[in-house]
């Protein structure tokens, strides 16, 4: 061929290779409502969580820090270091990436070279040898934007992993602190049953006493005995929900069970510490900082750079390809030849019937976008319910917290009001054991609705996206 076509040739699929089937991809459009409807005038903000318009600085990273609890924090960081569901996540965004960049090299003209050198000889004849040395080169023009379709949809694959990343880390931090305050709360109840068992044997002995010397029946003493043991078994059980979480805990951080403990906190109270200040997002907002929503989202991007893909299978492939080398006795005298051969060449090729198969290969693409538009929506529509959920939590579980206290402070009003009566021989033992079940039970609620506006807090900063913003911007 003449180099002036192949020169014109080059410069026209230079200029096609820009050309891409894919539309403008354009994020699913969500009816969005402007504020939470749980979210209370400013001065009737319950304890905890404050409205994004007041917040001096948007939720951290290290959200965790909020609570000024140095063992919390030391096991953030195991976690951050050794969580293996973590370590499997960054691997996966690794692989996309490696993915990406064969998807880009896709896009360049490959060369090779390939060099020989033999030599041959016999009695019969002289020694003798050969040699070649042969350099080509092919490059599939992208004339439709097959290959930069594929490329946008793996780099928005790319982008979907790293998201997936953040939510992998973010659940690994909101389940460790889960994790950790349901053991301290543990530690709280097993605080107040050694206390509660210790006055339970107390009056064990008494109506033991009292039985024995004939003052009272042995019911009395029989009904004692029963609580105490029904204490003791609140407490092994209790146990057994420490072990639990200390496990959970170990997994967590990467670290085996049968190695891992963690004692009790210097102070018992240190778990009950007020929550932390939560800004909280608008709906609008809450779409760029949940990892989980950008991840669809970004499928909903990959879909779309597929069915450019789709659609490029329509039109023709063209392949370029070039070689130039020579022979003679040695590579030397190939090298230093003073001709060698070269060509240059290209290749057409358009599929004329294929029986449906690109058409059906187009609307499955259009469909797994529909799909992917469809899933994202709908992440986004929980995410809103989840942090919706918390809010309401959050502010019922305030109130319940102050019913509870007064329940409780009454209730170890009236357990000391009946030990005392039974002592004087005023009321039967029976009154006494209501009234300390009546109290265990009340003293028991009132942690464990701590434990669970604890719990909420965290669940709210997972739903808020832990702090998380996402990297990438609006596509071009």
């Amino acid at each position: 061929m003449r180099s002036t076509p192949c020169a014109a040739l080059l410069a026209l699929a230079a200029l096609l290779a820009a050309c891409s089937q894919a539309s403008r991809h354009e994020t699913p459009a969500i009816d969005l409502p402007a504020t939470w409807k749980t979210l209370p005038a400013a001065n009737a903000a319950p304890e905890g969580w404050i409205s994004a318009d007041q917040a001096a600085r948007p939720l951290a990273a290290d959200w965790w820090r909020g609570w000024q609890d140095p063992v919390l924090s030391a096991l953030m960081e195991q976690a951050a270091a050794h969580n293996q569901t973590v370590a499997a996540a960054a691997a996966s965004v690794r692989q996309a990436q490696a993915l990406l960049e064969q998807q880009q090299a896709a896009l360049w003209p490959t060369l090779g070279l390939q060099g020989s050198q033999q030599r041959s000889g016999g009695d019969a004849r002289a020694a003798g040898g050969s040699g070649s040395l042969n350099l080509s080169a092919s490059w599939a023009p992208d004339l439709w934007g097959r290959a930069a379709s594929a490329a946008s949809a793996q780099a928005a694959a790319v982008q979907a992993s790293q998201a997936d990343l953040a939510a992998a880390r973010l659940a690994a931090q909101a389940s460790l602190a889960q994790s950790y305050f349901t053991l301290r709360e543990a530690d709280a109840e097993l605080a107040l049953l050694d206390d509660i068992i210790e006055g339970y044997e107390r009056s064990a002995a008494i109506a033991q006493r009292r039985f024995e010397s004939g003052t009272v029946a042995r019911t009395d003493a029989l009904q004692a005995q029963n609580t105490l043991e029904s204490a003791r078994a609140s407490r092994a059980a209790l146990e057994r929900n420490r072990h639990l979480a200390e496990n959970a805990i170990a997994a967590l951080t990467g670290q085996p069970a049968a190695a891992f403990s963690l004692p009790p906190a210097r102070s018992l109270h240190d778990w009950q510490r007020a929550l932390p200040a939560i800004p909280v997002d608008m709906p609008a907002t809450l779409l760029l900082r949940r990892p989980d929503v950008a991840a669809a989202e970004r499928a909903v991007a990959a879909a779309n750079a597929r069915i450019g893909v789709a659609r490029a299978a329509w039109f023709p492939t063209l392949n370029l390809n070039a070689s130039a080398g020579g022979s003679g006795a040695t590579l030397a005298d190939v090298i230093s030849a003073p001709q060698l051969l070269w060509s240059l060449g290209l290749n057409l090729a358009q599929t004329l019937f294929d029986a449906g198969a690109r058409s059906a290969a187009e609307k499955q693409a259009i469909a797994a976008h529909e799909q992917a538009a469809a899933a994202y929506r709908q992440r986004a529509l929980t995410a809103m319910k989840e942090v919706q959920d918390q809010l309401a939590t959050l502010q019922t579980l305030a109130r319940q917290q102050r019913y509870a206290a007064a329940s409780a402070e009454n209730a170890a009003a009236i357990e000391q009001q009946m030990l005392n009566r039974y002592r004087a021989g005023l009321v039967a033992y029976t009154e006494v054991v209501t009234a300390q079940a009546s109290a265990l039970t009340a003293r028991r609620s009132l942690m464990q609705l701590q434990l669970q506006r604890q719990q909420a807090a965290i669940a709210l900063i997972q739903a808020l996206g832990g702090g998380w913003q996402t990297p990438q911007q609006a596509p071009q």
